[in-house]
């Protein structure tokens, strides 16, 4: 069972660094059905979403009061803002939200028209956000992704080298043993 625990450790940690790369393809792809995967910079919603969580949007028909959603570009130097809805209002037959952080003192200055709306937040997770940040940057890439790449790698070419060994120590010991037997 002792011997077992590294193997499982391993597994564990393979399976943690798929997770890490998936999330961090996910954010940067696009996903079927139009997920979208984004990582939530600010404590606005704390509680409820905690400063770098990742969060699920995606796009639904309708919104409603007590909905988060998810507005607002994504760009390189300005992320989307995930806020509660707090009210609703038809202006000139065009939907508008008015939408709060849960941890904001006062709605947002601005309502927020419909096709700002990026979609719903389905669910978050805590934390994972940083290290998908982290990752995203050549240094936490190498730490996180291509370090251990390397490790694995190199543990595979070992594991190679092993059998390729044990094939020729064996091939030896047979043409060793054909050859003593012919000397009889």
């Amino acid at each position: 069972m002792i011997q077992r625990l590294p193997k499982i450790g391993y597994y564990i940690f393979l399976g943690f660094l798929g997770m890490i790369a998936f999330a961090i393809a996910a954010s940067v792809l696009p996903i079927t059905g139009n997920y979208k995967i984004l990582v939530v910079q600010s404590g606005s919603m704390e509680p409820a979403i905690k400063t770098g969580a990742v969060v699920v949007v995606r796009p639904a028909d309708t919104y409603s009061i007590g909905d988060v959603i998810t507005f607002g570009p994504i760009t390189k130097t300005k992320a989307p803002t995930s806020h509660r809805i707090l009210d609703m209002e038809v202006v000139e037959g065009q939907i508008s939200y008015i939408t709060k952080g849960d941890a904001n003192e006062d709605p947002d200055g601005k309502p927020v028209v419909e096709k700002d709306v990026l979609g719903k937040v389905l669910f978050s997770l805590p934390y994972l956000g940083f290290v998908i940040d982290f990752a995203r940057k050549p240094l936490g890439f190498a730490l996180i992704i291509g370090i251990p790449a390397v490790v694995i790698v190199g543990d595979e070419i070992r594991k190679i080298v092993v059998e390729v060994k044990k094939l020729r120590n064996k091939k030896t010991a047979i043409i060793h043993e054909t050859h003593e037997d012919q000397n009889l």
